[in-house]
Order: structure tokens, then C-alpha cells, then sequence
């Protein structure tokens, strides 16, 4: 699923904005200032829209240079309701793919997001990857990826890794990871699942795995 970054402070716009892209199948975060959104750049979205005039201190401007300096290579669609040729050069300028005059149509939009997830994620559409955080997890090559370099966790960090993300944000209990890591045959003590857990955030520090004393765990998304 990939993960979408909206920063427009029209709460109508985005509100339809959202809208169109969930049900395009994205995952959509909300972001009204530069100075909300620039918290987040090393959250690994996989494309920006950003509207160039945002109230506070940082711009549509200021905060493409950020995520540049960030991610050089993850598109960025601009969109603005000013000077449409200069805000169109600037934008080009500092790195945008791609840029949508206000008012613009909410169909156009979604294909131009298409159109650009298509082409700059074309061969991790074809290979069966998740993007979650920092990493890039292949399922069909069983490996983890961070930031361009592969870490090597065992088989069963590996199938822990996959059942939380089968079943993000849901409670996992103990005896379900059981079950689905070590199988039904297994007889030993249910704190195997934390002892495995724990490995896994050692090679993993940015999972956000949630504990519940008592029962089990979740992977928030």
C-alpha cells in the first residue's frame, strides 16, 4: 500500500482529497502546516502533494528543500492557487514532479498520482514489497531492507515480522504468534514470543510494535 502525504491548509479540499485517494486504496496523513509535516519527512511516504501557500512559517517551498535534503528522489506534486507559470518554475526548480493549479479537478489528480507511483515505483509494483517506516520488506525474496542496505534477520524474525504486518494493528496474543512462528505442535513457554520480539526490534529499531501486558502485542501502522 503506499503511503501519501497531503499538506493543505483547505479542510474542505483535503477532506475530498483524502477521500478520493482511500478510495483509490492509498494510505492517507493529513498535514495542515510545513511545520506539522516537516516532524514527519523520515516517516518514508511515497509521495508528497503539497499546496505552495501554508499559514505559519514554513512554505510549500521551504518544505520541498527539507525533504530533498531528506529523500532525493521521492516525488512531489505541488499544487497552488498563486502566480501559476512562476509557482510551476519554481516548483520544477526545487525538485517537483509534478504541479496542479488551483482550482483543480479531483479526477486529475488521482491520475496524476497514478501516473507518477506508476512510474517511479514500476518495478516494486511488479515485485511484492511493503513499505513500512524506513524499511522495505520483499516478500517474495523473504528480505529487509533500510535505507538501501539489507538486514539479515532469522527465519522466524522473519515470519514474526510478516504475521504483525498480515495483521497490523490488531492484538496479537501470545498464543496466536505461537501458533503462526512455531506451529501448533509447540509445548515450551510463551515468552519465546518476547524473547523473538525483542531480537527483531534490536535489527528493526523504527517497528513500532505495541505491548499488552498480559496478552500479547500490535504492530501500529
Amino acid at each position: 500500500m503506499f503511503k501519501i502525504a497531503l499538506v493543505e491548509d483547505e479542510q474542505d479540499l483535503a477532506n475530498l482529497v483524502m477521500i478520493y485517494l482511500k478510495k483509490e486504496g492509498y494510505e492517507v496523513t493529513h498535514y495542515t502546516t510545513g511545520e506539522e509535516a516537516l516532524k514527519d519527512i523520515k516517516k518514508g511516504y511515497n509521495l508528497w502533494i503539497l499546496d505552495i501557500m501554508l499559514p505559519g512559517m514554513i512554505s510549500g517551498y521551504d518544505l520541498i528543500k527539507e525533504i530533498r535534503e531528506e529523500n532525493s528522489v521521492v516525488p512531489v506534486i505541488f499544487t497552488s492557487a498563486r502566480d501559476q507559470d512562476i509557482d510551476k518554475i519554481m516548483g520544477l526548480e526545487l525538485g517537483s514532479d509534478d504541479y496542479l493549479a488551483k482550482p483543480y479537478s479531483l479526477r486529475e489528480l488521482m491520475l496524476r498520482v497514478k501516473a507518477i507511483l506508476s512510474r517511479c515505483y514500476k518495478d516494486e509494483d511488479k515485485a511484492n514489497i511493503i513499505k513500512y517506516e524506513n524499511y522495505s520488506i520483499d516478500l517474495d525474496k523473504r528480505s529487509v531492507d533500510a535505507d538501501g542496505e539489507t538486514l539479515f534477520l532469522t527465519s522466524k524474525e522473519y515470519d514474526l515480522l510478516c504475521y504483525l504486518l498480515d495483521n497490523k494493528n490488531k492484538a496479537l496474543s501470545r498464543e496466536q504468534i505461537i501458533n503462526h512462528v512455531w506451529g501448533d505442535e509447540y509445548y515450551g513457554s510463551d515468552r519465546v514470543v518476547d524473547d523473538l520480539l525483542r531480537r527483531l526490534r534490536s535489527k528493526m529499531p523504527n517497528i513500532n510494535v505495541e505491548t499488552i501486558y498480559g496478552y500479547g502485542y500490535r504492530l501500529l501502522w
